[in-house]
């Protein structure tokens, strides 16, 4: 933890309650002036980041209603441009546009990145700026998975404020398939084989 993410997400609320409850004294230091701000993706931030294929993200709206919308694509879609950036290129869905509308009137956002295998979790606050193709296309260019068919509109370019690690307790360990195939190719082997010497079996005693 560091101090930018207490900084936000440590409002007078949260903080009255941590003190009721007797968290607070975990908690406090954090907020003390000489504590490393780590508002700056590292090595490792960078790097989970770019093997994720989906992340939450929440935005407000103007009328104070928060909103939570899931955002997938090609692994590593959501990109690092710096260690105070990242960006991902907006795909043409249901045209609901509740995300980019709520940025509209606020840009603050909240991103969770999840890695369920190994039970990790990365949390993201920042400011973002909606770019249209148009604007920009040579971005939105950089942005896209030559590979991955869907009609880009835009950009959502994220200006990072805070990052925090979540602990590992309560996540699920879920897999994809893409995940699981490696575990899963050597089983078909060994299925295979086994058909096949079953198969030599039946035909040397004469079973076929």
């Amino acid at each position: 933890m560091a101090r930018a993410f207490a900084e936000i997400a440590f409002t007078p609320a949260v903080r009255a309650l941590q003190k009721q409850e007797g968290s607070n004294a975990a908690y406090d230091p954090f907020l003390e002036p000489g504590v490393e701000a780590r508002d700056r993706l590292g090595e490792a931030e960078a790097t989970f980041i770019s093997l994720r294929d989906g992340f939450y993200q929440a935005s407000v709206s103007e009328t104070g209603w928060p909103y939570v919308q899931f955002r997938g694509g090609p692994r590593g879609f959501l990109k690092v441009l710096d260690e105070r950036t990242v960006a991902y290129a907006d795909f043409r869905g249901n045209r609901q546009y509740l995300s980019v509308g709520n940025l509209a009137g606020n840009d603050r956002v909240s991103l969770i990145l999840t890695d369920y295998p190994n039970r990790g979790r990365l949390k993201l606050w920042g400011h973002a700026r909606v770019i249209q193709k148009a604007d920009d296309p040579a971005l939105i260019g950089n942005l896209v998975d030559p590979g991955y068919r869907a009609l880009p509109e835009r950009a959502v370019v994220i200006t990072i404020e805070a990052f925090d690690w979540n602990c590992p307790s309560h996540i699920p360990r879920r897999f994809t398939l893409e995940e699981l195939e490696p575990h899963l190719a050597p089983l078909r082997a060994e299925i295979e084989r086994f058909a096949l010497e079953n198969a030599r079996l039946k035909a040397a005693n004469g079973m076929e």
